[in-house]
């Protein structure tokens, strides 16, 4: 007679990861596969093919374009920030001009013209960018206390006062900032020795300022998206969340409140900062009325239309927001009643109907699609997916 086959169970030991059996890519056998960075063969191809587009764009559009673009990927980087804290962490705040404008003029004033009339010390970027950030991120650190013991609408007020505080301090401060209607130019990006903000900058290639410069700020916003993805997806991350989703059962289940919410408005703050260094290397000229309440209203916008706690929501409405400007001019071309120009002779001019369109982007988003554009994104994916079922 032979023997009976033994059954064995195999467990997995060490360190060695378990993988998916043979066929089935898509099943996930432990955590670190559900919770990887790019855990689907989809997302790997689909993020590779968007970042070799991006590298193309350079050679594909006209500098106007690319100069929206870049703008539009530098202030993803604060959008990002701004979600950490209200999307992720769920605390309501107002105040991200105020961080924007103070990283920008640390950059400005550290990286500045050492010769000028205004204070400058002429360093380099490897020093004022990260010290933006962190400057940024000292403020928001002295705020965040404040959100332990207010939440809603009381904390918004709270963060709206910041608003109005900075802007008077940045009006006042001439020697800094160079006084309202004058400002003060921003730093050069120059890395390795490559003066990016200057057309030529890279040797042996005859590119523009505004080609270079959608190169940085691809590299950038990478660098950035993939720390605020790992912080998402870390403890840290899921404490945010929980706090967001009912603080009194996170502080039941160990979850440090106060630590946690500090934290998430110095993050949030010091993507703030670094994002308004490097938006106004492409604006040029700092102005210190730029950052008033409207500002933080664009960023809420970008967060609320791109989509609440996505780091891919968070980029999508940065460039979509960024880019309403140039779509109100292409409507101006065509609607009959709208002016080019503030003082043209049609109903509105360009500024009223930007303005108008905010509005009714985030009202529609809101009560339509709350998950913003990468819900619609969600729902084409979803779709294709079971396709050609309609279930």
């Amino acid at each position: 007679m032979t023997a009976a086959p033994q059954i064995t169970n195999k467990v997995h030991t060490g360190s060695k990861r378990p993988r998916p059996p043979r066929g089935r890519p898509k099943l996930r056998t432990s955590y670190a596969q559900d919770m990887a960075l790019l855990n689907t063969p989809a997302k790997r191809w689909s993020t590779l093919l968007l970042v070799v587009i991006g590298f193309c764009a350079p050679l594909l559009f006209t500098d106007d374009l690319l100069q929206v673009l870049t703008l539009g990927l530098f202030a993803a980087i604060g959008a990002i920030g701004l979600n950490l804290v209200s999307g992720y962490a769920g605390q309501v705040s107002l105040g991200h001009a105020f961080f924007m404008g103070l990283g920008a003029y640390t950059a400005a004033v550290l990286g500045g013209d050492s010769e000028g009339r205004l204070v400058g010390f002429g360093l380099p970027i490897y020093i004022w960018l990260p010290a933006a950030g962190l400057v940024a991120a000292a403020a928001g650190l002295l705020i965040g206390p404040l959100a332990v013991r207010l939440r809603g609408l009381y904390l918004a007020i709270v963060t709206l006062g910041v608003v109005f505080l900075g802007l008077h301090l940045f009006r006042e401060a001439n020697h800094l900032t160079g006084g309202p209607g004058v400002g003060r130019r921003a730093p050069d990006l120059e890395i390795f020795g490559i003066n990016f903000s200057a057309s030529g900058g890279i040797p042996g290639l005859d590119w523009t300022r505004d080609q270079q410069l959608l190169v940085v700020a691809i590299v950038f916003l990478i660098i950035f998206g993939v720390a605020a993805r790992n912080i998402a997806r870390s403890g840290v991350g899921r404490a945010f969340s929980s706090i967001r989703d009912r603080d009194v059962a996170a502080a039941v289940i160990g979850v440090d409140l106060t630590g946690h919410k500090v934290l998430a408005f110095g993050l949030s703050s010091f993507y703030a900062g670094a994002g308004g260094a490097l938006y106004y290397t492409v604006v040029r000229i700092i102005e210190p009325t730029g950052f008033d309440l409207l500002l933080s209203v664009q960023f809420l916008a970008m967060v609320l239309i791109g989509g609440v706690a996505t780091i891919s929501g968070a980029i999508m409405g940065a460039i979509f927001i960024t880019a309403l400007g140039r779509i109100a001019i292409e409507i101006a071309h065509v609607v009959p009643f709208v002016s080019t120009s503030v003082a043209g002779g049609g109903l509105l001019n360009i500024f009223q109907l930007e303005g108008i369109l905010y509005g009714l982007l985030i009202i529609g988003f809101l009560i339509a699609e709350p998950r913003g554009l990468y819900g619609i994104w969600i729902r084409i994916r979803n779709y294709w997916k079971g396709w050609p079922f309609s279930y």
